[in-house]
């Protein structure tokens, strides 16, 4: 299975909000950032094949520990904020 399925996968079987907005700070330049979940997956399956292995370890990761997925999603964001 590709990552790119995989994602939307456990995306869809944990019921994320796609349209899930995380308010992000960036630069001092660009200021606040609105980004949604779906732009950070987007970005997610757009990265190098080995930080995508790192991503969907570090989901399992938290998955299996019942961890909240959506605060590194969010953590990525403010990433891609940056």
């Amino acid at each position: 299975m590709t990552f790119s399925k995989w994602l939307n996968t456990f995306v869809d079987e944990k019921g994320l909000d796609r349209k899930h907005v995380f308010e992000v700070n960036g630069s001092e330049e660009w200021g606040t950032n609105y980004i949604p979940l779906e732009c950070v997956i987007e970005a997610c399956m757009n990265v190098h094949r080995d930080d995508q292995a790192k991503i969907k370890e570090t989901l399992v990761y938290i998955d299996f520990r019942n961890g909240n997925v959506m605060d590194f999603f969010e953590y990525l964001a403010k990433g891609l904020a940056q």
